[in-house]
């Protein structure tokens, strides 16, 4: 059996070629390396279709950039709401708390959306807050969540929304007409299918242009380090110059697929053949279909007394699959993810290899305990 397949939101399962083009080295002050990241920011402008926006890269993993987008556009003085439903947006509250800025937090529990009108009362109501963050795609527990609606208030109440897209851009529309929003990070080793190494922040000119003198960290500046890209092309510190060239590989082949539109249609199918399996061992979602994202879904897990997960996952691993453990407090769980190079024919198998998992653990009902899918229930 070659390598397992990665059934987690990121790092993924990449293609042969986004390996091979980290086989060459190259010099991070090279001009052969420069192309390669303008061409990369040209690229995920491109894919953006703002002309008012202007991308920075970022070298770490995605909390890396999530905490340079919030200490770079949230000023000293300013003060933050933060919409959580799980482990992202406590931990961007956590990371603005470090950094020394002011921070409200919209609590919904492991999994509930945040709605625009509660979200527009709490700013009607607070006009202390200048600025809105929020999690597109919370795969704590798979949660899409409603950005459009989330974007309209904040623009309504005339506040500053920055987005953690980590899990959804490149795979899911962002479309700023109808999201407007002032910045929003991502990542290479997501839907766009890169390894780990750097993120990238997308955010409107006129605010990085502003935001000179607020950051809490040298290195995690992403005002200097756009101004130093704008300037020389170069990063201001060593990047992670493999990671960046299988970036330009994941981005070509992201355009020959078709996009954002064919990764939207095949993480789709590949949720929707998963689910229909899943459910038909009798596992259930933790969340109504409304609410599943393309990107991952957590299934609860089965109350039978011979289920145990680290028996499950050593199982799954066995025969070629790595899974992600629950990371709710409220509902014992565990997730698999359906982006990356995999399609509705891996999907079939992942399900195949769940039933036989489930034989070898000698689990005869896969359905959770009452209490736990009234703990899931959305209202």
């Amino acid at each position: 059996m070659g390598e397992p397949y990665l059934l987690t939101p990121g790092p993924l399962t990449t293609a042969h070629e986004v390996k091979a083009a980290m086989l060459c080295d190259h010099g991070s002050w090279d001009g052969d390396f420069r192309a390669i990241s303008a061409e990369i920011r040209t690229r995920l402008l491109a894919m953006l279709g703002d002309p008012g926006f202007d991308c920075v890269l970022m070298q770490g993993s995605g909390s890396f950039v999530v905490e340079s987008m919030l200490g770079t556009f949230i000023p000293c003085d300013g003060r933050a709401l933060v919409l959580a439903n799980g482990a992202y947006g406590q931990r961007a509250a956590a990371a603005l708390r470090v950094m020394g800025r002011s921070v409200e937090v919209l609590d919904k529990g492991d999994f509930a959306p945040p709605r625009g009108a509660e979200i527009a009362r709490i700013l009607a109501d607070d006009p202390g807050l200048t600025h809105v963050v929020a999690i597109h795609c919370e795969t704590s527990s798979g949660i899409l969540n409603p950005l459009e609606e989330i974007a309209q208030a904040v623009a309504g109440a005339g506040r500053r929304l920055l987005v953690d897209a980590m899990s959804s851009f490149g795979g899911l529309p962002i479309d700023t007409a109808q999201v407007p929003c002032d910045a929003l990070v991502s990542s290479a080793n997501k839907c766009i299918e890169g390894v780990p190494g750097f993120g990238f922040i997308l955010a409107r000119r006129d605010m990085l242009e502003a935001s000179g003198g607020n950051a809490h960290s040298l290195a995690l500046d992403a005002h200097a380090q756009w101004a130093e890209m704008e300037r020389s092309g170069q990063w201001r510190y060593t990047p992670p110059t493999h990671v960046v060239a299988a970036f330009l590989e994941a981005l070509r082949l992201h355009a020959a697929e078709g996009g954002v539109a064919a990764r939207t249609t095949r993480y789709s199918a590949n949720r929707d053949r998963l689910v229909t399996g899943m459910r038909g061992l009798g596992f259930a979602t933790l969340l109504s279909d409304e609410w599943l994202s393309p990107i991952i879904t957590t299934f609860h897990a089965p109350a039978d007394p011979a289920f145990d997960f680290v028996r499950f996952y050593d199982a799954m691993k066995r025969r070629g699959f790595i899974i992600y453990p629950g990371k709710l407090t409220r509902a014992e769980s565990f997730r698999l993810g359906h982006i990356g190079q995999v399609d509705t024919r891996i999907m079939g198998q992942v399900v195949d290899a769940v039933a036989a998992c489930m034989t070898e653990m000698g689990v005869r009902d896969c359905k959770p305990a009452p209490a736990a899918i009234q703990k899931g229930a959305i209202t």
